[in-house]
């Protein structure tokens, strides 16, 4: 965790370098939240749709309302533990919900992350153009494409020749029992998750709601903009939501506290925008999405009869199962 709450601690730091506290309270004071209003509408659009886009890759295996709710449950555990660890959170409560392998379920989860990727770097890589001064970033954005495209290549591979991948991995791993019993079960299940890459009308339909999902997110980012430079452009929210979702994939405390802010303050400020008023928006944006999943993800637990004491001890639980099982 150390890590992540250095990188936090230096992303606050330069905030707290950059900004004027005076003209940030004035910022908040003069913001239209009507049209906050309206993000939270558009919150939940994007949630909806993020819950088709992963029902999808989940080949229907789960209804629609258990996707939606796991969601927002593993968004509220993404907001209170570092590294992203909701996404495993979730990749289990699905499958518990639903009875679906575990692997099976996390292994959409990463091709779902690999899209996002995809599509924040060509989102940058689009929008650069209107940036002065940022030719830097065309050349890492493309590199990042092309790590992601080569990324999803390599599992579309794994999943079209499972039965060779798990022959040479029992091999590899048969040498050292611990090894063995850490993935034993693993490889099977997380390669029928990536299946949907071998399913072309599934996959492709992903990849069409997976564009809305990324238009109505830069609808929230343009309306919060809005709300608080009335002369704001959409290109504006494009570039800051691009900048920010690579920000946070880097390592943070939970919720990417500090991190989610630099990085849209500094994209903001490429075009001139004044970094008070730009992390006054950001902090907006950030407690709207801490609001949204935070109701939903609570109810969704408490609906479920769980808490996060007893998510753990399932896991636990299910560790136990496993390693009797391999014995």
């Amino acid at each position: 965790m150390l890590p992540g709450f250095l990188i936090t601690l230096l992303s606050l730091g330069i905030i707290i370098y950059l900004v004027n506290p005076k003209q940030f309270i004035e910022a908040l004071k003069l913001a239209d939240y009507r049209i906050v209003a309206l993000v939270f509408m558009t919150s939940l659009l994007w949630l909806f749709v993020r819950s088709l886009v992963w029902r999808t890759l989940l080949k229907e295996q789960a209804s629609l309302s258990q996707v939606f709710l796991t969601i927002n449950e593993g968004y509220l555990l993404n907001n209170i533990l570092p590294f992203r660890l909701g996404e495993v959170g979730r990749a289990f409560l699905l499958g518990k919900k639903a009875n679906l392998p575990f692997f099976n379920v996390f292994s959409t989860i990463i091709i779902e992350r690999a899209m996002d990727i995809a599509f924040a770097a060509g989102l940058l890589l689009s929008s650069l153009s209107f940036v002065v001064g940022a030719s830097w970033a065309r050349e890492a954005a493309l590199s990042t494409g092309m790590l992601v495209l080569l990324g999803l290549i390599a599992l579309y591979i794994m999943a079209r020749y499972k039965g060779w991948v798990t022959q040479k991995v029992n091999r590899l791993t048969g040498h050292w029992s611990l090894l063995d019993k850490i993935i034993a079960g693993f490889i099977p299940s997380f390669l029928s998750g990536l299946e949907i890459l071998m399913d072309g009308r599934r996959f492709f339909k992903a990849v069409g709601l997976m564009i809305l999902n990324w238009l109505v997110a830069s609808l929230q980012f343009y309306l919060i903009l809005f709300a608080f430079f009335p002369n704001a452009k959409y290109i504006w929210g494009i570039f800051a939501l691009s900048v920010s979702s690579l920000g946070i994939a880097a390592p943070s405390s939970p919720g990417a506290v500090g991190v989610f802010e630099l990085s849209m303050v500094t994209a903001l400020a490429l075009f001139g925008l004044d970094t008070s008023i730009s992390l006054a928006a950001a902090i907006t944006a950030h407690l709207s999405n801490y609001i949204i999943t935070g109701i939903i993800g609570v109810f969704a637990l408490f609906r479920d009869g769980l808490s996060l004491t007893g998510v753990y001890q399932d896991v636990r639980e299910l560790s136990r199962r496993r390693e009797n099982d391999h014995h």
